[in-house]
């Protein structure tokens, strides 16, 4: 039932008693269900899920990228975590870049943001070795006839060829894929990847490391992006593997939040739970001016932290630990002021790393997607090529778009996320999960670098602590603190839904306040999945800032 006092919404929750998909992509979620049909995992269904959006939405998800995955396995009371991000080419060295003349930052496009292995592949493979169901080849099928034979562009698809017009031209093989005649395609166009199934189909036939890592594929897109200037080899991709992982835990509201540790923000967003959990949030009542002043203050905290310290935990110690620590958090709670807000730019960390050092903050876009099956495994999985379109640059002639995220390592020897060899970049990737007693409760998360955390803070405060059903908390006005695309300055962006008297309280109180759309892409795709124990459904939904769906069977 919804919430009586909840938001109305414009479209109902997926209850289905035996399996749910929920992805930003409405084809890529029909590919998850049709797998889970078929007997397949939910491991299975977030492969052939992923490998569909790799293809329908190209722009965030790909297999030039990285993923994460938080699986809970019921029968176990297990969450497992797997780490699916590349490290640093052994030539990717500050001194490569400052023999090209680059001393302060790594170019965020083009062949020097090709510096990092692309791991989400290689997490399929340890996913479905582990969890899989059905054979590997099949989790392909769907992903391979619409490169082949074309999908429709979609309007989230459409809104990012239009913005990325001047960075696509540069590159003539990615601009002869997403600007046909050299034109915007219009939505709804056929856009066929003839490349990129050809690839989909060796990684099917040969699986990913005779197929990807240590075959052919890793010698065109190495061959390719060498001859431009990137320090990828071949080698680097045979060296890497994707890495099963602890997940990291706070409670909020008796319920166990897990998430990944570094070089994951994972950390983060158990920050603010615990910073909120100090509150009367239902006191509050949702949407209120101290509903968002209280939110955008733990957000602020916790980013003084996460900017600090994140980076790869085989190079810095990082005291996760005592981050999420209710202590810690209860001492760092006494920084928020009811009445005042805090400049995010002058909010101390709570631990100072050895080195001063500039922060950095992220930017960043990204596929949210969740599946359960009938045997109650439920996953949360997210993968990204960091910036739209990636580093905009198709490696040799795989179709295959490479992602940018080595692009964030800091070139400062004195910064804790500064460039090494084989070294993690900071990801903004976290998949959520939640339990109780040991079962799976709730597959959450988000698209969008700043805004992964506190759409998952949104979400859950919204369906534990106002008792919203899934489709209800997806889709009531958010918040973003911190920067959207194209600005300088790190706001407190807010839906355009969101009512004058809060606006106008907000800005008294010394929120940064910046207006946007009612529906607003910056905010994120976010997706969901509970798990109903006492009625026997999985409940899912779909963020209709995307072009997504929650579908289940």
């Amino acid at each position: 039932m919804s919430h009586p006092n909840g938001p109305r919404t414009g479209r109902p929750s997926t209850r289905a008693p035996r399996g749910v998909v929920s992805t930003p992509h409405y084809l890529a979620s029909q590919a998850g269900l049709n797998i889970l049909q078929r007997g397949g995992t939910a491991v299975d269904a977030a492969i052939a899920a992923n490998a569909v959006l790799c293809v329908a939405y190209p722009h965030m998800a790909g297999l030039g990228g990285d993923g994460f995955w938080l699986i809970a396995d019921e029968k176990t009371n297990r969450v497992h975590g797997l780490n699916a991000s590349g490290h640093a080419a052994q030539l990717a060295t500050l001194d490569f870049y400052r023999s090209k003349g680059k001393n302060n930052e790594i170019p965020s496009r083009g062949p020097l943001a090709i510096l990092t292995v692309p791991g989400a592949v290689d997490g399929w493979r340890a996913a479905h070795e582990r969890f899989g169901g059905l054979p590997w080849s099949e989790l392909f099928e769907a992903a391979i006839t619409y490169a082949r034979d074309g999908v429709p562009v979609s309007r989230s698809l459409l809104d990012w060829i239009v913005q990325d017009v001047p960075i696509l031209t540069q590159y003539p093989a990615t601009a002869a894929v997403f600007l046909p005649g050299g034109q915007v395609p219009s939505e709804g166009a056929r856009l066929v990847q003839t490349n990129l199934a050809q690839s989909l189909q060796h990684i099917a036939d040969k699986g990913a490391r005779g197929g990807f890592y240590e075959g052919q594929i890793a010698k065109q897109i190495s061959e390719g992006v060498q001859s431009l200037g990137s320090p990828l080899r071949a080698s680097d991709f045979a060296d890497f593997h994707a890495e099963w992982v602890d997940p990291i835990t706070t409670t909020y509201r008796g319920y166990d939040v897990h998430e990944l540790p570094p070089n994951t923000q994972g950390f983060t967003p158990l920050q603010i739970l615990n910073l909120i959990e100090g509150y009367d949030v239902v006191a509050w009542g949702d949407g209120t001016a101290n509903y968002y002043h209280h939110m955008a203050e733990a957000v602020k905290i916790a980013f003084a932290d996460r900017e600090e310290w994140l980076t790869d935990p085989r190079f810095v110690e990082i005291p996760v630990q005592r981050l999420i620590s209710k202590e810690y958090c209860n001492e760092r709670r006494k920084l928020i002021d009811s009445e005042r807000a805090l400049d995010i730019s002058q909010v101390p960390a709570g631990i100072a790393y050895a080195h001063p050092h500039e922060r950095r903050v992220p930017e960043g876009d990204t596929c949210y997607f969740c599946a359960a099956d009938r045997n109650g495994m439920v996953v949360s999985l997210i993968q990204s090529i960091f910036h739209d379109f990636g580093s905009a640059v198709i490696g040799g002639n795989t179709g295959i778009i490479m992602q940018n995220r080595g692009g964030f390592f800091s070139l400062d020897e004195h910064h804790p996320n500064h460039l090494r060899p084989g070294k993690r970049t900071f990801h903004t990737l976290i998949p959520g999960m939640m339990t109780r007693n040991g079962k799976p409760y709730l597959a959450f998360g988000s698209m969008g670098g700043e805004g992964q955390p506190q759409s998952q803070a949104a979400l859950a405060t919204r369906i534990i602590d106002f008792g919203y059903d899934i489709q209800q908390a997806i889709e009531a006005p958010r918040w973003l603190m911190g920067r959207t695309w194209g600005t300088k300055s790190r706001n407190m962006s807010l839906e355009g839904r969101i009512p004058d008297e809060v606006v106008r309280e907000l800005k008294r109180r010394g929120q940064p306040v910046q207006m946007v759309t009612d529906w607003n892409d910056n905010m994120g795709h976010a997706h969901a999945i509970r798990v109903d124990h006492e009625q026997g459904f999985y409940e899912g939904g779909a963020d209709p800032r995307g072009d997504g769906a929650a579908l289940g069977y």
